[in-house]
């Protein structure tokens, strides 16, 4: 999992309030049993004026002309500033993978739904939580500055805007432990590799029939 530090960049703004997982990525899409190649479709309904399906080659389709992402202001944007309950709706883990494949490092909402704020954390990408007051300031600030900018520092829990002044976000220590580090779930195991291979050569010594038992199994 790629770490997260220190990330300057673009801002694009995503103007809606319950914006759902079947929204950030279509069901359709869902059917591949690939980690990877899910940013061509990220808001594919809202992106394209025709239907999308897998494999489908993004120079073919029809681009919406009106969709934020797709405005020139916008392209190469890394920080999604979204409206409450962003990424409501099922659980897929796709969600947060088509953000990060698009190119996302970080979304900044006054809320997210429980399930999509965990899966981003388990998948490098950075979930903000703001009160709805300055998200809404930092949605002027975005339509009034072509090329705004924030940084944001997860080691020091603050947000910087352009002209120097800091905003405070909160997380767990943990969650923040695991993006600097890069560590996801299977990171976090491996650290113990050693541990684990001296376990199960311990107990293939103390007791041999398991490996029979388990070939045979």
């Amino acid at each position: 999992m790629q770490k997260f530090t220190v990330h300057q960049g673009l801002v694009a703004p995503m103007d809606r309030e319950n914006v759902d997982t079947d929204a950030i990525i279509p069901k359709q899409f869902l059917k591949s049993i690939k980690k990877t190649g899910f940013g061509v479709n990220l808001f594919d309904e809202w992106r394209y004026l025709d239907h999308g399906e897998p494999g489908q080659d993004p120079a073919s389709r029809k681009p919406n002309p009106d969709f934020v992402l797709n405005l020139p202001r916008y392209q190469g944007a890394s920080i999604l500033l979204a409206r409450k309950n962003f990424g409501c709706g099922s659980s897929r883990e796709h969600a947060p993978w088509a953000l990060d494949q698009f190119g996302f490092r970080a979304v900044i909402a006054p809320s997210f739904a429980d399930i999509f704020f965990n899966n981003c954390f388990k998948n490098g990408l950075l979930p903000i939580v703001l009160p709805e007051a300055t998200v809404a300031e930092l949605f002027d600030e975005v339509a009034a500055f072509p090329g705004y900018q924030l940084t944001i520092d997860l080691e020091r829990q603050v947000i910087v805007r352009p002209q120097g002044a800091e905003i405070p976000f909160d997380v767990i220590a943990f969650r923040k432990y695991c993006l600097l580090n890069g560590f996801d779930d299977i990171g976090l195991t491996l650290r113990q590799s050693d541990k684990i291979k001296a376990y199960e050569a311990e107990r293939l010594a103390t007791k041999p029939w398991l490996a029979h038992t388990l070939v045979q199994g």
